[in-house]
Order: C-alpha cells, then sequence, then structure tokens
C-alpha cells in the first residue's frame, strides 16, 4: 500500500494544476461569485459526458446564454418568458426544453433552499460513510419538483430526470459525484465552494477511465460499473488517505484520457506513470 500511496500521490502532484489537463471544470473557475460557481458547476457537470470537444461546446452554448451570470439568470427564469433562448440547444439527447426543466428545478431548489449546498444538506447525515443517501434524498426531491410549467403536463418519463441519478437503482452517479467534488474540495482543480460537506464522505466520480484503471490497480474486486463498484474504489483509496480520498480521481481519469494507460496497447504499461504497480493482467484475467 505504501508504494501504491507513493505513486498516487506523485500522479496527483503531476496534475494538480489548472492548465493540466482540458476539463469542464476549468469553464467554471473564471465566475468568482460561489453562487455563480455553484449552478455553472451543477450544469458542466451534468453535461459532462460524451466527447469532450462536444460537451465542452455545449456547456458553454448554455453558460452563454445564462445572464448575467448564472445564479442570477436561475433565480428569476421562468419557461414561459426564457425557454425560448435554449431552444436551439442539442447535446447527444438533452434538448432545450430538457435544459429549460434542469433551470426550472435549480431554481426551486434555490427558492426553497437558499443555495445548492443547503439544499444537498437537508439529506446529508454528518456520521454517514459516504454521500449515498445525501444523494438519494437530493436527486428524489428533485425528481418531485411540478415540471409541468416547462413541458406543459406531467411528463411521463423527462429526460431532466436524467441529472439527478439515485443510487437505489445501481447508478454510480458519476456526474453528481463529480459536482460534489468541485464544490467540496479545494486545490488548483476543484473549486471548493462548499463548506459543510466533509470531503471524506465524497465518492469517486466513476467514468470509463476510472473503471479500467482502478481494475487494474485491484482498487475494486467488481466488474460491472455501478454504485458498487464506485464505493468499492473509493473505500480502496480511504484506506490510502481517510480524509480525502477522491483526490486522485481527476489524476486517474486523466491518465486514461491522455492514453498514458497501457492496457490493450503494445509494450503494455511502459509509459504508464503508474507502472510497477498497475497489473492490466487482473483485467485481462476477468475479462476471459
Amino acid at each position: 500500500m505504501g508504494d501504491l500511496r507513493r505513486k498516487l500521490d506523485a500522479l496527483y502532484d503531476e496534475f494538480n494544476r489548472a492548465d493540466s489537463a482540458h476539463d469542464p471544470v476549468h469553464l467554471v473557475r473564471p465566475y468568482p461569485d460561489p453562487a455563480d460557481r455553484e449552478v455553472a458547476g451543477f450544469l458542466a457537470a451534468g453535461l459532462a459526458f460524451g466527447r469532450v470537444a462536444s460537451l465542452m461546446a455545449s456547456i458553454r452554448y448554455a453558460l452563454d446564454r445564462m445572464q448575467p451570470g448564472p445564479a442570477a439568470f436561475v433565480r428569476r427564469f421562468h419557461p414561459a418568458r426564457d425557454a425560448a433562448a435554449l431552444e436551439t440547444f442539442t447535446h447527444r439527447w438533452i434538448r432545450g426544453v430538457d435544459l429549460a426543466a434542469l433551470l426550472w428545478i435549480l431554481r426551486a431548489m434555490l427558492e426553497t433552499s437558499g443555495s445548492l449546498e443547503q439544499f444537498f444538506l437537508a439529506g446529508l447525515d454528518p456520521s454517514a460513510a459516504d454521500v449515498r443517501e445525501a444523494l438519494e434524498s437530493f436527486s428524489s426531491r428533485a425528481r418531485q419538483i411540478d415540471l409541468r410549467p416547462v413541458y406543459g403536463r406531467r411528463p411521463r418519463s423527462p429526460r431532466v430526470t436524467f441529472f439527478f441519478p439515485r443510487p437505489s437503482t445501481g447508478s454510480a452517479c458519476k456526474r453528481l459525484n463529480l459536482f460534489l467534488r468541485w464544490m467540496v474540495r479545494r486545490d488548483a482543480i476543484d473549486l471548493g465552494v462548499w463548506s459543510r460537506v466533509p470531503a471524506s464522505q465524497l465518492v469517486i466520480p466513476l467514468d470509463t477511465h476510472v473503471v479500467r484503471v482502478g481494475r487494474c490497480l485491484g482498487l475494486t474486486r467488481y466488474k460491472s460499473p455501478g454504485w458498487r463498484m464506485a464505493a468499492d474504489i473509493t473505500a480502496s483509496l480511504r484506506e490510502i488517505d481517510p480524509a480525502d480520498q477522491v483526490r486522485y480521481d481527476f489524476a486517474l481519469c486523466h491518465v486514461g484520457m491522455h492514453g498514458l494507460c497501457g492496457f490493450g496497447r503494445r509494450g503494455g504499461d511502459q509509459k504508464c506513470p503508474l507502472r510497477g504497480i498497475c497489473r492490466p493482467g487482473r483485467l485481462r484475467a476477468s475479462q476471459a
């Protein structure tokens, strides 16, 4: 475990720079107001799926239309007046009306609690091992908000619920955990906007790259992505850093995104910064 910590700490130090990688969090950082960072961060994390160039363009498009700033725009947002500005928005299967529904939900959260942090805290048990139940509460309450002002009826399966997954369904809640990482942690990458959620309760945002590296490192016993795998990788990292286990996420993710992971490549892990402790054979054996 000592060798693993040294490698991960070195990797963290290497990537802990705002210019170390192209990432959607950098579209949130220019907002100096914490209220704007909170709203812009939720939007950016929620749209962080698909090709990087495409998702970055979609986030910019949405944020450019939220003037004079994301928080003020959401607080006064009304579909009858403001949804038209979003009509041409498209990101994968998300359309302008779904983005309008998301802003309507965020407005309800701000009206109810004053901030997204306060809305989240209503479901957080300070003694809980992680944020599982808080995420369950957060998404369940969000899903109860009346969307008829946006969709004109009560939709059976509105696409906006994509932004509010629940651990109880097995979802890894990747984008919500990414948002929490940005809001709770503070370093050269993460923004540290929130002050009342402990970093020790965070769960790693489980994307394709973290799944692959996590399995090669033996950080999880599970083969299929989902909440159990996310919690398992988090628990393994907690043994290395009990107070801030998710700090390794950005680096682990971008090892894969930058093509540094040796799995399935000629030469194996010769260029991987985790070589010597990463065992791609674990992953190959599990897939056999």
